[in-house]
């Protein structure tokens, strides 16, 4: 079996865009994967059509050696642009080598060890009140056990930090309120507060309404800072979305900054290596709680991941039962009861729309660029 071709599809989600790629090879079996959108998107595509030279002619079932000749010609470290390229090529070769054996790509991955996969979603709010009734309606639709939000009050960059700490638990007192003790709900600081001292003042107003885990508390580029607080916090701290590869989740590892990790297989290198972050993880009794606000092939490598993992926690998720995530694939996933059931079918077991992915072309986007009270850049 050869690779014969491979394309990208850079589709506007609204607000974003989704990378889907597919491979196809001289034996008529077609793989899908997708690639996170880190921006320039385009350069993710331009990424993908280099590297497609490299792969014509290959057979896509070497996925280990194909891995390591893109990610060692990129000129190794590649960065986030090359890591979204080489994560969704890898991706396609895991649905190509699974239909050729008839089997889904968990059974290749040593077989189920649960039945079900438990997911989360966000609630949002520009009130407790409002916040805490988003999150009650997503749980009376999908029937959610866990739930994420974020510890700030509105515009927090633009607030004097005393009112960050006053107004921010009220967000998280009326959701608990709302909920119950029976849901687990997750903090994501989304990496905006510089100083570690400040984040731990946020943790230790957080704590009790006891919160599943505090995510991104600080940015990820300082480790030691992250060890420092995984020490002095009585949350569980999670950290990953923005670590790549391996070699950065070992680093985490071995400084023992985190009690949960957010790998992205989107970025992290692909299902493989996101696998090989999990033992490195599981050797330091550190759950996975992949980040996954993507598509729906991003979500069906993750729900494969998730059933073949022994330390897997929960699951990012944003539901693709409306607007434009409904019409990427034939049946878009839907939670009952909290959790995503498994595929059997080969390969990702989904059926990829093909038409919709050229329906709604690229669209630039630009994160937005927060502003502190005194004009100067704030964390994103």
């Amino acid at each position: 079996m050869k690779i014969t071709n491979i394309t990208s599809y850079v589709t506007d989600s609204i607000g974003h865009n989704i990378i889907f790629v597919k491979t196809e090879t001289d034996e008529g079996l077609t793989g899908w994967g997708e690639a996170y959108c880190v921006r320039p998107d385009l350069g993710v595509a331009a990424t993908i059509d280099y590297l497609k030279d490299w792969l014509i002619d290959q057979d896509p079932r070497n996925i280990e050696s194909l891995w390591a000749e893109m990610y060692q010609g990129l000129r190794f470290p590649p960065g986030s642009i090359g890591l979204a390229a080489i994560s969704s090529i890898e991706h396609t070769l895991w649905d190509i080598s699974a239909q050729a054996l008839g089997l889904p790509v968990h059974k290749m991955l040593g077989g189920n060890v649960r039945d079900k996969i438990r997911v989360y979603q966000g609630v949002h709010g520009n009130t407790p009140e409002k916040t805490a009734e988003h999150a009650q309606q997503l749980i009376e639709k999908y029937g959610y056990t866990g739930l994420k939000m974020s510890p700030y009050p509105p515009e927090p960059d633009k607030q004097l930090w005393n009112a960050v700490l006053r107004d921010g638990p009220r967000f998280i007192e009326a959701v608990r309120d709302a909920v119950g003790d029976d849901i687990d709900i997750g903090l994501d600081a989304h990496a905006k507060i510089f100083e570690p001292i400040r984040a731990l003042e946020l943790a230790d107003a957080m704590a009790p309404y006891k919160p599943y885990f505090f995510e991104e508390p600080i940015r990820p580029e300082n480790i030691q800072a992250m060890a420092y607080l995984r020490r002095k916090m009585t949350i569980p701290l999670a950290t990953g979305e923005c670590l790549y590869t391996k070699f950065e989740f070992n680093e985490l590892m071995q400084a023992q900054a985190a009690d949960i990790i957010q790998p992205d297989v989107c970025i992290c290198g692909g299902l493989m290596e996101m696998r090989k972050i999990a033992a490195i993880a599981e050797g330091h009794d550190v759950m996975v709680a992949p980040h996954n606000p993507m598509g729906p092939i991003a979500t069906a490598i993750n729900v494969h991941f998730a059933a073949a993992t022994y330390n897997f926690s929960i699951l990012e998720f944003v539901p693709h039962d409306e607007g434009r995530r409904s019409e990427f694939v034939r049946e878009p996933w839907v939670p009952k009861d909290g959790y995503l059931d498994i595929p059997d079918k080969p390969g990702w077991g989904i059926e990829v729309n093909e038409s919709a992915l050229s329906k709604y072309p690229y669209q630039a986007y630009r994160r937005g660029n927060p502003r502190r009270s005194d004009g100067s850049p704030a964390f994103i």
